[in-house]
């Protein structure tokens, strides 16, 4: 039997269509994932994420230990509530899994895959060997997204008590009120929160969220505006064969202090050195046709060709885009093998959407 959220009911009442998703009994839809993934472009929509893992740390070790742990540099969190997007490495330089870690009043808190939990939770109580920290896993929390351009709005009329506390929090910033961690934070390229609360108190929360006119969205939308954002999916995008050098993540590796000795860091001094050879980037298909994983990409000026992580068709652009893992010196012309066929393809800059505009170059 598969697991579920404490909003499993709440996703029955209303009409949701219930999938496996690693494991877990989650909402794909609630009738028509273009229509979700359009209220949160436009307006404001929620996502049940409380199949994420939240790990709480503390301990005298703690910030060592996560120097160790993690490729970015948690001595960038300066404030309480500071987040910090980052990944875990192993010695290759491979990406075990992608999180967020922020600073707390008791040490710190990460949020890490579901997919990935137990690979995770066994590779961080490993590197805890000679650090005197705890590790502890949060079951009892849950998680729900709130994103859209009305989010923060929407928000701050149900806690008008804390709307100026609301206003004033920047991104990857979140505000602790009690049991609950209001966190700036999201997977959509909107703006708006990823609140973790008690998991007793989340199905309450969530019929006040309906009450207040925020539509619920399924996991269907949140890939589409994940992808359209130009975000990471762990397992398509990145792996543990993948340094982050070659996965768009090389802005949340730190090298410097030079003498962090962060786990993968010889590895991607050495890729460094070598010369990177493969890159993450946006395709977007100029016919018909929708692009999909493990689809071939080939390059008139290249012997050498990429491969379609994630593929889909836009809503909000009414084409075809894809994340594919190509050549560093490539041509922004390309072809996709679709079906026995080659497509034209154009590469571009990530993301192709931000704040529901496209953005692409």
């Amino acid at each position: 039997m598969n697991q579920r959220t404490p909003l499993y009911e709440n996703h029955l009442q209303a009409g949701a269509k219930m999938v496996d998703f690693s494991g877990w009994d989650m909402p794909i839809n609630y009738g028509s994932q273009v229509v979700e993934h359009e209220i949160v472009r436009t307006s404001v929509g929620m996502f049940d994420v409380s199949h994420m893992t939240v790990v709480d740390l503390s301990g005298p070790d703690s910030k060592t230990y996560l120097q160790k742990l993690l490729a970015n540099n948690v001595d960038k969190l300066k404030t309480l509530g500071k987040a910090l997007y980052t990944g875990m490495l192993n010695a290759d330089g491979g990406v075990i899994d992608d999180l967020i870690v922020y600073l707390t009043e008791n040490g710190y808190r990460l949020v890490v895959n579901c997919a990935t939990r137990e690979k995770d939770l066994k590779w961080m109580e490993s590197v805890s060997n000679g650090y005197e920290v705890n590790l502890t896993e949060r079951p009892d929390l849950a998680m729900v997204a709130v994103q859209g351009p009305e989010a923060i709005n929407t928000i701050k009329k149900m806690y008008p008590e804390l709307a100026d506390q609301f206003t004033n929090l920047k991104p990857f910033n979140a505000l602790m009120n009690n049991d609950w961690y209001f966190a700036r934070t999201g997977y959509t390229g909107e703006d708006g929160f990823e609140i973790i609360l008690p998991a007793d108190e989340a199905s309450d929360f969530w019929e006040k969220l309906l009450a207040a006119g925020v539509k619920p969205c399924g996991l269907a939308a949140r890939d589409t505006l994940r992808l359209e954002a130009g975000m990471n999916l762990y397992g398509s995008d990145m792996d543990e064969s993948v340094s982050p050098l070659q996965a768009n993540m090389g802005w949340t590796v730190a090298f410097d202090p030079s003498d962090r000795d962060f786990i993968g860091r010889e590895a991607l001094e050495t890729e460094k050195a070598d010369g990177i050879k493969m890159k993450l980037a946006g395709l977007i298909l100029e016919g018909r046709g929708v692009m999909r994983a493990g689809q071939q990409v080939i390059f008139p000026d290249s012997s050498v060709k990429g491969q379609i992580t994630s593929g889909t068709f836009s809503p909000s652009l009414k084409v075809s885009i894809a994340l594919a893992r190509i050549p560093v010196d490539t041509g922004s012309f390309c072809e996709v093998e679709m079906r026995g066929k080659l497509l034209p393809a154009r590469v571009v800059k990530l993301p192709f959407v931000r704040n529901g505009k496209p953005v692409y170059e």
